[in-house]
């Protein structure tokens, strides 16, 4: 499905020869060499084709044979690199498809063997019950893997107590780069003297070199690198200095932090920490950076695990953000700044004393529960002016979102200015950090510069996140790039601190540690180099090499865009539809892993684990597309087949990817364009004018349901229409809702005496083919107290704008606005049973048409749990639920909208015992399980779900969305079980019912 061999392909002779050498697969085409082009850094470079090997052994024989013939290779894992150290000319070989096992565990001896590609959360998810973890905790741990936190020597929020990955590295499989396979370990330094030889083999010449620096650089080394408890800037080598003292060294953890320059490792031996029995955290406010700065050393005399700080950029983006203003309440008038602190704990009481213990030194008297000692000194000395602390998990979690609500914001930027990452990962020691912090506010302003930026992150072991304000594609702002960058590493050398605290050197930071090293530890750094790759083929130009942090940026002045069409919906962020397209800034949150993410996106990489089915890859294919880097055009049949076809539409993006990619509206902008110039298929246009089918079915039933079970007709729905013939298609009902709101007479609840009055739209297959959910929609709303009448049209427009028919959705919502509006108007609500046609109003029909009366309707219009819950009207009901439990399963647009949640808070007060499930799309997606081309990969995505109800201790499965109810029913998942209350009942069928209709079951009868 995903071979590409219709695309160009770069050196079909090296395609050839490696797929007669290696098990894995070999893709050189244009479109995989473009998707590997990019990480989650400010740079582009495309490589000459990707591997994705599957043993040691397909390792050993890339690097063999390139080695041969002097082609670079570069090994890579999530690709979350943020330095570009992931990006290079030379064959990618990617570990995260097939090498991601996880070999063996030790937990009595506490370690793990595992391959380079497994991701950290999902080795630390097999750890838990062990009660171990590997413990560097890297921001990206749910997408990044191994071979990478060894490759970036990473760490994360919890260095205080971990230190770097280095510290946990105990041995590793690698292959050198001349193809041969070592074992780099600990060994004595006697030893390698006996085996060093630099006339020998490739390991002798590496021993040699080692050797020579503990004999010759050793006092260098102890002068030039920094003291700290973090940095990842130049080869290792203050690590092996220190541990030759001993007498043995640990040549695994040579490699950490080298970036895939030094060898290729394919599996390591790493050593693992219990997990704390429990935490406690602090926030402190200051009324300025620093002053959180200068309070930093106090704090650490408490012994924390983590102290984070958070400025006032970061504060204000989340008090002006809907999703973290709840959050941001918990900051008190004034602040400017806060520290995080928080502490590893034996237990609840250990964690209120270590809290108690902070506030009370760091808080005057009365702005804490703490009352402060009564020799505190308080000369020369900056406390914070509020505190807080929290214990129980839920009140923790808040308190780090605070600490990561601004991240995301900061990288949403629509506009060509952007917070690059090329020198935000300084160190500094904690006593240096007030001077440098203002220093480096002052230099941003300089020379007319007037750079906004961020400062954020690790601030206990000195390590700052600041991300200045830049526009890569103007000249002016990529020299102010050097300028910066050069005067912050004067100050860093000047401080005792290091480029990279976390980061690493990559594209970005390599050119300046010379200056931070000098120039006899620069030279090291390349014999060091040369002793392991003489021919510097792997990954080319990090750390010690010739990079330029303004060459292969993603964006410079020759960056041009053209998407070849006029956007047709409304954009209303800053550069419109280009601002969106250039949004993905590359961090991969898109390839989490369902179950240790959860979280809606992308539900058809989870699937298939292929890089072109994740938000990331179908955002940069679809701006390289624009920006000419691919051969063809976004509406170009190869384009649309091989990558927006696989887009599911789900919209969990827009929610899940931490700049809110909003990939679905894009594609939709794409298809439409795609419409107007070739046309659309017969299947296209039957699925988006399915409201004009049903009337018909449902007038012809039971006979157009009779028609479907035939003998070969699903064969000739697939072969006429594409329509897979292993779905069960709708079946229609002669009585629709509508007819029989009219029989009944209208609403039973009088207007007068109503709590609320409700216009409920009944869309086409609620109506037409699933009569049930609309009847008990209406009973529900009426016992609530509304006062109900349905709506004459069934079309929300939904089905149009799902296949890229923007004109005729348009038109359809201009009909629906034109009719509800007024009602609105007249203090009525609009309800809604299916989610997608809810969303289809609340947010979709703004993206299509403006003015008041649109605004008005998707102001006023509501799911109709979210309609119960939003104004409490459940309460009115004196429910009789029956004792069930329920696994929920929220639908993915009500997910991306965060309107999911109602739907269980209802259910619950009626008395259901509700497992919401954090899950994905169901697969169906509307129309694109029933397409035949899609119905394996739709398959497997409700395999993900299935897996997610079966691990659930619920007995009944409950829905809300006609297409999950759909591809639940069509895997044969028993929702109502033989044993459950609800067995023999109305909502005993082979499809799960929805909320609505659980709550119709516990209506008093």
């Amino acid at each position: 499905m995903y071979d590409y061999v219709s695309n160009d392909v770069e050196r079909p002779d090296l395609v050839t020869a490696l797929r007669e050498r290696i098990a894995g697969d070999v893709r050189f085409d244009t479109y995989t060499r473009q998707l590997y082009a990019t990480d989650a850094s400010a740079y582009e470079e495309t490589p000459i084709g990707v591997v994705f090997p599957t043993s040691t052994e397909d390792v050993a024989s890339v690097v063999t044979y390139c080695a041969d013939r002097e082609i670079p290779v570069l090994p890579r894992g999530g690709g979350t690199s943020l330095a570009g150290q992931a990006v290079n000319e030379a064959v990618v070989l990617d570990f995260s498809r097939h090498m991601d096992g996880i070999v063996s565990v030790d937990a009595d001896a506490r370690r793990a063997r595992v391959q380079s590609g497994v991701i950290l959360e999902e080795l630390n998810d097999v750890l838990a019950p062990h009660g171990l973890k590997f413990a560097p905790d890297p921001a990206a741990g749910n997408r990044s893997v191994i071979g990478g936190a060894i490759g970036n020597n990473s760490t994360g929020a919890h260095s205080l107590k971990y230190g770097k990955t280095d510290a946990y590295i105990e041995e590793v499989e690698a292959i050198l780069a001349d193809g041969t396979v070592a074992t780099l370990g600990e060994v004595d330094v006697d030893d390698l003297r006996e085996r060093a030889d630099p006339d020998g083999d490739l390991l002798e010449c590496v021993f040699a070199e080692v050797v020579r620096i503990i004999d010759e650089d050793a006092t260098e080394v102890r002068d030039r690198f920094p003291d700290l408890k973090r940095n990842v800037s130049g080869y290792n080598l203050d690590m092996l200095v220190e541990e030759a003292e001993s007498g043995t060294v640990n040549l695994g953890r040579l490699l950490a932090g080298s970036e895939g320059t030094l060898a290729v490792i394919t599996e390591a031996e790493v050593s693992l920490e219990p997990v704390p029995e429990t935490k406690a955290v602090s926030l402190l406010f200051y009324e300025s950076v620093l002053e959180a700065v200068t309070d930093v050393q106090h704090v650490l005399a408490h012994d924390p695990a983590a102290v984070e700080l958070i400025d006032d950029v970061l504060i204000g983006l989340a008090r002006e953000t809907a999703e973290f203003k709840e959050i941001a309440a918990l900051v008190p008038d004034g602040a400017q700044a806060a520290l995080l602190v928080e502490f590893y704990a034996d237990d609840d009481e250990h964690g209120r004393e270590r809290t108690a213990g902070l506030l009370a030194d760091r808080v005057p008297e009365g702005k804490s529960e703490a009352t402060p000692p009564e020799d505190r000194p308080v000369v020369d000395e900056t406390y914070a002016f509020e505190g807080l602390e929290a214990h129980a998990d839920a009140e923790r979690e808040k308190f780090w979102k605070l600490r990561k609500a601004g991240l995301p914001i900061l990288l949403s930027r629509t506009s060509d200015e952007k917070h690059i990452s090329f020198m935000e990962d300084c160190a500094i020691p904690p006593e240096h950090l007030p001077e440098f912090v203002e220093r480096f506010q002052s230099l941003l302003v300089e020379k007319d510069r007037d750079v906004d930026a961020a400062f954020y992150a690790h601030a206990g072991p000195g390590v700052l996140h600041v991300r200045p304000l830049v526009n890569t594609k103007a000249v002016t702002d990529r020299e102010d790039m050097v300028e910066i960058a050069d005067e912050v590493t004067d100050m860093v050398v000047e401080f005792g601190g290091s480029v990279s605290g976390e980061h690493g050197d990559g594209r970005a930071r390599t050119q300046w540690n010379r200056k931070l090293y000098g120039d006899d530890l620069w030279q090291t750094f390349r014999d060091l180099k040369t002793a392991f790759d003489p021919d510097w083929l792997l990954n080319p130009g990090n750390i010690c090499g010739d990079h330029d942090m303004t060459e292969n940026l993603r964006y410079d002045d020759e960056y041009a865009y053209d998407a070849g069409f006029e956007p047709s919906l409304n954009w209303d962020n800053e550069n419109g539809m280009q601002g969106m397209v250039e949004l993905c800034h590359g961090c991969g949150g898109c390839r989490g892993d369902q179950e240790t993410t959860g979280g809606v996106m992308c539900p058809t990489y989870r699937a298939a684990d292929e890089e072109i089915t994740a938000t990331r890859g179908r955002a940069n294919l679809l701006r390289q597309a624009m920006s000419g880097d691919l051969p063809d055009d976004p509406t170009d049949d190869e384009f649309a087949e091989e990558v927006l076809d696989l887009c599911i539409g789900c919209k969990g993006c827009a929610r899940d990817c931490p700049s809110e990619v909003d990939m679905a509206k894009l594609k939709t902008e794409v298809m439409h364009a795609r419409h107007q110039e070739h046309g659309a298929s017969l299947r296209d246009k039957l699925f988006a004018n399915f409201d004009r089918l049903a009337p018909l079915g449902s007038a012809l039933a039971p006979i157009s349901n009779l028609a479907q079970s035939l003998p070969g007709a699903g064969t000739i729905a697939e072969k006429t229409v594409g329509i897979a013939c292993e779905r069960s298609l709708p079946e229609f009902h002669r009585e629709t809702v509508q007819d029989w709101f009219e029989a009944r007479g209208g609403s039973r609840v009088p207007k007068a005496e109503a709590e609320r009055k409700a216009v409920f739209f009944v869309d086409t297959y609620t109506n037409y083919s699933h009569p049930a959910v609309g009847k008990a929609t209406v009973r529900v709303l009426e016992a609530a107290g509304v006062h109900v009448d349905v709506a004459k049209r069934t079309d929300s427009g939904r089905p149009a704008l799902s296949k890229g028919f923007v004109d005729q959705a348009r038109e359809t919502i201009r009909a629906n606005v034109a009719e509800l509006a007024p009602r609105v108007d007249e203090g009525w609500d609009v309800v809604l049973a299916e989610p997608s046609d809810a969303v289809m109003f609340q947010s979709d029909a703004l993206d299509l048409l403006g003015g008041t009366g649109v605004e008005a309707v998707a102001a006023n219009a509501y799911g109709v749990c979210e309609y119960l819950d939003a104004f409490r009207l459940d309460e009115n009901v004196d429910w009789a639920a029956p004792s069930e439990s329920v696994a929920y399963h929220g639908h993915c647009h009500q997910k991306a909208t965060k309107k999911d949640h109602h739907a269980v808070g209802v259910l619950r007060r009626a008395g259901y015992a509700v497992d919401p499930l954090d899950s994905g799309c169901c697969g169906m997606a509307g129309s694109f399980g029933y397409e035949a081309e899609h119905y394996s990969l739709s398959q497997s995505i409700g395999d993900i779900l299935v897996d997610q109800i079966d691990d659930s201790d619920a007995t009944v499965v409950t829905a809300p969305g006609t297409s999950c109810r759909t591809q639940l029913g069509d895997k044969r998942l028993e929702p109502v079980p033989s044993g459950s209350s609800l067995a023999g009942s109305e909502l005993d069928d082979e499809e799960p019912p929805t909320p609505v209709e659980l709550l119709a079951h516990a209506l008093p009868q």
